[in-house]
């Protein structure tokens, strides 16, 4: 099984080089690689180095809170006298956006897990511990740091039945679990699939994502264009949609409404497809004494605001990145994208916030979209006239209220994943 793994490794290296010769990303992901560990010999790794690595930037954000509270004060209980933070990214998502980030003195791409890439790369950065982020596996890595005796936790873990390590070919996967010290996991089902298989080395603590977005709220910035634009209207704050998703929240309006959506890509080209979606060639339902009326639609790019135009406008599309975590500050109701494809984004930013949140129907790989669901927290959507009928639901001030409230609880009382896992590791 092992000669397999690597075997497969192997080939899906030459097949990322392959595509590096058409695909924008396959070529960031190869040249992201080249000369990594000469870079790294570059580098002054005199401290005790903290390493964490991420797949990409939902993976960042669960390990972001615990960064940020070891960069303010030195472990606890330990002997370090200077810490210093490296991170590492598997996809050129997550290094591009966050290659300049302050409070990580080391930010690499994660070299391919050959055993010699492993070793090398080990070898050369010198961890003192490790941390990897939810269901991060390399297993050349993981067998590296088992033969050099450095801690390396998985933290905000998660398991489900369907994943290798329970099937009945699993047993070599299992093996390699050996090679972690504990398992810090968001959910008690997490913790029994391992205990079934013999891992004793569990606790539940959380996820981190909660400390977060917590953090964010805390935080938020103030966008003084974006409160002219609300005035004394409120928001829908559609955040990280794709066209499927545009195609839905753009289906239906209400009067008392203002839209400002956020599309995940933003392109030139997407933008446009964007701004074409919510142009209103169909006519726009709104919920005026329930008789239909069309209207125009006023759309404006946030790139192109002023103090002027803004306030005709009553959809604003953002075209640049870094804004939304706080957008939701000024949000009455958020449709969280990703749902139509592969799973949605980023559900707890919006929540935190007190938002109601609508999304499509792939969220049952998320324990925090299946429960707010279960609260009335969260609504799932498979079709426009679903969306329609959760709109009207939510016309109602008392039902939106109520919703808020649970969405904002439901954060507020899982917070604390980071400091739980910092006080148990023995340093």
């Amino acid at each position: 099984m092992k000669l397999v793994y690597n075997i497969v490794i192997h080939l899906y290296h030459f097949s990322i080089r392959l595509a590096s010769f058409f695909l924008p990303k396959a070529k960031l992901w190869v040249n992201g690689r080249n000369q990594q560990l000469i870079h790294i010999r570059k580098e002054d790794l005199d401290s005790e180095i903290i390493w964490f690595h991420c797949a990409s930037l939902g993976e960042f954000e669960q390990a972001r809170p615990m960064i940020e509270r070891l960069k303010l004060t030195n472990p606890p209980q330990s002997n370090f006298n200077k810490i210093k933070i490296a991170l590492t990214f598997f996809s050129p998502s997550g290094y591009e956006v966050r290659k300049y980030y302050p409070h990580a003195d080391y930010v690499f791409y994660l070299p391919i897990d050959t055993k010699t890439k492993a070793k090398q790369f080990i070898r050369e950065l010198k961890p003192s511990i490790v941390f990897f982020v939810k269901y991060e596996f390399w297993f050349n890595y993981l067998h590296e740091l088992s033969v050099l005796n450095i801690p390396t936790y998985l933290i905000s873990g998660i398991f489900r039945d369907n994943h290798y390590f329970f099937k009945w070919y699993g047993s070599w996967f299992r093996n390699q679990l050996n090679c972690f010290t504990h398992f810090y996991l968001q959910d008690n089902r997490s913790q029994i699939l391992l205990n079934q298989i013999g891992y004793k080395n569990t606790s539940v603590c959380g996820d981190t994502r909660f400390d977060r977005v917590a953090d964010i709220a805390k935080n938020a910035k103030r966008f003084p264009l974006i409160e002219k634009f609300k005035g004394k209207s409120n928001l829908l704050i559609a955040g990280s949609t794709w066209p499927k998703d545009d195609e839905i929240v753009s289906s239906k309006k209400f009067s008392n409404f203002k839209w400002v959506i956020v599309p995940h890509e933003i392109d030139e080209k997407h933008i446009l497809k964007v701004m074409e979606t919510y142009s209103y060639k169909k006519s726009v339902e709104y919920n005026l004494a329930d008789h239909g009326h069309s209207v125009p639609a006023e759309i404006l790019r946030y790139s192109e605001a002023n103090e002027e135009n803004i306030l005709t406008a009553d959809v604003l599309i953002i075209d640049n990145i870094g804004m939304l975590s706080s957008l939701y500050n000024y949000g009455s109701l958020a449709f969280i994208g990703g749902g139509f494809g592969k799973g949605i984004h980023n559900i707890l930013e919006a929540a935190t916030f007190g938002m109601p949140v609508i999304f499509g129907p792939e969220f049952h790989k998320f324990n925090e979209a299946k429960e707010l669901i279960e609260l009335g927290g969260a609504f799932s959507v498979s079709n426009a006239n679903e969306y329609k009928n959760t709109l009207k639901l939510l016309d109602n001030e008392e039902v939106l209220k109520t919703a808020s409230h649970i969405s904002k609880f439901y954060v507020q009382s899982r917070v604390g994943a980071s400091s739980k896992i910092i006080s148990s590791i023995n340093w």
